[in-house]
């Protein structure tokens, strides 16, 4: 009898990753696809590793494909977007042994700069994407996209998403089943992918998705459950578990394999079924095939192309309810906001001071762009801020860039913020960078990176040093303060901003919530000095609340003791104590 075990999602796509004999993943940490890695890493068969971005991720795993071995990479949507020059390409060259591309979509934007739908991106590189409805079929399903992959020559899309990847279903256990290393052979018709290679092998990639089309309708992923066939839906993934809670007795075609769609059997299902749903998040992916087909189904006229779907939707279209029978319970809003302790806080509490403005990047950091520190004016993509300060440098000139920075954090810097200043270095900007090291990737749980001197695996290893990065490729001033020392910052962020030359802030101060951080010391407010000004509450920290005299208290549970707040009251009234 197998072991029985209930699983989050992303423990059962790393458990279905051991259980197909992947021996190498490579990936970049990004919410909702993080832990998927981290999971990995716990089986110690398989060689996993933080890559310094998505790109670099999937030539590693592309890399060990055609060394021979099965190979994963893991990101998010976005992360896709960083990864899709390889991607397009290894549409054409193949696998050699199976390889897997896990991506996580984010309907409804928990974590995420868009809701791009990655099953648009995997039609137009011409990729097959298999996706699951639970954590069960997540464990069986990755084994399944293993096998399509090395069947049919080809990357393949391992679609989740957010709820998937976060909730908990049963996972039947199995044994790890390793095939044979698959021989290389020189090939460079499929390997090298110059313009006369290319030409062939998109010849290739043609044939076989015409081929898997015809095969769709075969795939054991690919269900029908007849029931009352008055009423039915094609849906895939977590919207599956929708349609069965809303409507159990409905006919459903559920797909397991999402792209290329099974024609002949959703042809088939249609003829049997009087009215048919196309019930899926986001884009109308599936939707729009079928109706090229000349076949009539009902979609995004009555499902919205925002955030995540429900039961209760569902409810509401099938029924036209509008009343609070099924609408969601009204949470409290819980605003966003910075740790007590962050180094971060301390940074843009001295921008504010100065009033300076930030191009800012992807990390918690990005908080700075909400009151009361108001600083962060910009967010894009990852290592965005420091190309858009030297554009608008070279847009409006040095006059107009001496109330602006560019703020980045360590990992994001080393993801893609490096090549950027590099440009900055080449094309002789005269901007202020200030790279925020708190050493980890805060926002994703606090994973390791190319500079915290440890891998994913917990091994030692180089930490690169960010200040000798930095003058390595020309940047003329690197300057590195404690992100808590507010008076040298702002002595240090006035120079720079006002120098004719490219100047890089290291503003340096670990996470407060890593691992083995030791606060020695809290913060408390003497009442009776307390002049009420609320100076020190422009910080903004959630440890600090006003009496209702007017005075600030301190919740000694939630302070750190970092001493930020101290070095804004100027009438003594806080005092650092030891715990």
């Amino acid at each position: 009898m197998s072991e029985k075990r209930i699983m989050l999602g992303n423990d059962a796509i790393a458990r279905g990753a051991y259980e197909a004999g992947v021996k190498v993943s490579s990936a970049y940490p990004g919410t909702p696809s993080t832990e998927i890695s981290e999971f990995l890493a716990k089986y110690d068969e398989v060689y996993t590793e933080w890559a310094p971005n998505e790109k670099v991720a999937l030539e590693v795993a592309a890399g060990a494909s055609i060394a021979g071995v099965r190979s994963m990479a893991c990101m998010k949507h976005v992360g896709l977007n960083v990864a899709s020059d390889p991607l397009y390409t290894l549409a054409y060259t193949g696998v050699n042994a199976g390889l897997v591309v896990v991506v996580a979509d984010d309907p409804g934007l928990a974590s995420s700069q868009n809701e791009q739908d990655t099953r648009m991106i995997a039609r137009s590189a011409h990729l097959p994407v298999v996706e699951p409805s639970d954590s069960g079929e997540a464990k069986e399903y990755f084994k399944y996209a293993m096998e399509l992959s090395e069947k049919y020559d080809t990357p393949v899309i391992f679609r989740t998403t957010t709820k998937l990847s976060h909730s908990q279903s049963i996972v039947d256990l199995g044994e790890r089943e390793v095939p044979e290393d698959k021989v290389y052979e020189r090939q460079v018709p499929k390997y090298v992918m110059m313009p006369g290679s290319a030409i062939g092998r998109h010849v290739v990639v043609e044939k076989r998705e015409k081929q898997m089309e015809i095969d769709a309708s075969g795939f054991s992923v690919n269900k029908v459950e007849y029931k009352d066939k008055k009423l039915g839906f094609i849906t895939s993934g977590i919207p599956y578990q929708y349609v069965r809670e809303a409507c159990p007795n409905a006919s459903v075609l559920k797909l397991g394999v999402v792209n290329p769609l099974p024609k002949a059997l959703i042809e088939e299902f249609c003829k049997n079924v009087e009215t048919v749903y196309v019930f899926e998040e986001l884009e109308p992916v599936i939707e729009e095939q079928i109706r090229a087909w000349g076949i009539d189904v009902k979609g995004k006229e009555c499902f919205t192309k925002q955030g995540e779907y429900s039961a209760n939707m569902l409810r509401r279209v099938l029924v036209g309810c509008t009343d609070c029978t099924y609408e969601k319970a009204q949470v409290p809003a819980r605003p966003p906001i910075l740790c007590p302790g962050c180094p971060h806080r301390s940074t843009f509490s001295v921008l504010n001071k100065l009033k300076i403005h930030a191009a800012g990047d992807i990390g918690c950091y990005t908080l700075g762009a909400v009151a009361p520190l108001n600083v962060i004016d910009t967010t894009i993509c990852m290592g965005s801020s420091i190309s858009l300060l030297h554009g608008m440098e070279k847009a409006k000139g040095k006059e107009y860039i001496k109330n602006w920075v560019a703020t980045i954090g360590d990992s994001t810097f080393l993801h893609t913020g490096v090549n950027s200043l590099i440009n900055m270095v080449y094309n002789k900007s005269s901007a202020t960078v200030m790279i925020l090291d708190n050493r980890t990737t805060g926002m994703t749980g606090h994973q390791e990176h190319a500079a915290t001197g440890k891998t994913l695996k917990g091994e030692d290893t180089y930490a690169i040093d960010l200040t000798e990065l930095c003058r390595s490729i020309g940047v003329p001033n690197v300057i590195t303060v404690d992100a808590f020392d507010v008076k040298e910052m702002e002595r240090v962020v006035k120079e720079s901003v006002n120098s004719d030359e490219l100047t890089v802030i290291i503003a340096k101060a670990p996470c407060a919530l890593l691992k083995g951080m030791k606060f020695p010391n809290k913060c408390r407010v003497d009442s009776e000095k307390c002049k009420k000004c609320g100076m020190c509450m422009k910080i903004g920290c959630p440890a600090m609340t006003k009496n209702a005299d007017g005075t600030v208290k301190i919740d000694e549970t939630m302070c750190n003791g970092c001493g930020l707040c101290k070095n804004y009251c100027k009438f003594g009234a806080i005092e650092k104590i030891e715990r």
